[in-house]
């Protein structure tokens, strides 16, 4: 496994431990929010908030907030109006990074976001600088213990595109737009899943054999996903397991 994909297990396992629930659940209601906003408040027919729906019930957010969003991003209750902006830069060793946020202060945003980079050894780049390094693609991540035939016998039927072995879990791809069909044939199968999300997959990567340039990189990716408008962040690096290790144990 890649010691990119490798950390972005260890940030989903750790997720829940390490960040304050009241900023994980105002991040979520904001995805709903959007996604209401962008497709309407129906779940049949809005499949993007069907997954933004799930994810934050997953995470424990009440129903009743949950609805609440949906009804400020279709105009129902009154609300901040949220919209979707990207960014994108460099950190360290000349790693490509693409920072997804929702704010209602885009130039407050850009410039905290900005700020960020600069302080922590990295710099923004002009829009279109770093994406062509990435994909959009859904994944699925889902625990190691169940068994690879009967996950591709479900999740090629409905449209899974790979099935990835990642040391600790078993990580589907596929389609941004397949994302719900494979979610639902999972429940139907009873294949238990950890998340189901669209993210950036990287196409081409950065290897980072340095310790002190590793740390560089993962400071500023965690700075980053730390920031209340921060949605997203995707980055192409490659670390060393050997070295991933040793930073996580110091």
């Amino acid at each position: 496994m890649s010691g990119h994909s490798k950390w972005a297990t260890t940030k989903h396992q750790k997720g829940a431990k390490d960040k304050a629930r009241g900023k994980l659940f105002a991040k979520l209601i904001r995805q709903v929010e959007v996604a209401a906003r962008e497709g309407g408040g129906d779940l049949s027919a809005n499949a993007n908030l069907r997954t933004m729906y799930q994810k934050a019930r997953d995470a424990s957010v009440p129903a009743d907030t949950i609805d609440r969003a949906v009804k400020r991003g279709t105009g129902e209750l009154e609300g901040v109006r949220y919209e979707s902006v990207s960014y994108e830069g460099y950190a360290a060793s000349g790693v490509a990074v693409i920072v997804e946020c929702l704010t209602d202060n885009r130039n407050r945003t850009g410039a905290e976001i900005r700020a960020v980079f600069s302080r922590n050894g990295g710099s923004m780049a002009e829009p279109g600088a770093v994406a062509w390094q990435f994909e959009r693609k859904g994944i699925i991540t889902i625990p190691r213990a169940s068994d690879e035939d009967t996950i591709m016998a479900v999740a090629l039927d409905a449209g899974a595109q790979d099935l990835v072995d990642d040391g600790t879990v078993w990580t589907l791809v596929c389609e941004p737009t397949d994302l719900h069909v494979l979610q639902s044939a999972l429940e139907e199968s009873k294949i238990p899943f950890d998340s189901a999300e669209s993210q950036w997959l990287a196409t081409t990567t950065v290897e980072v054999a340095d310790p002190a340039g590793a740390r560089k990189v993962l400071r500023l990716l965690d700075l980053l996903e730390d920031h209340d408008d921060v949605q997203l962040v995707a980055a192409n690096f490659d670390i060393p397991d050997e070295i991933l290790d040793s930073l996580e144990e110091a």
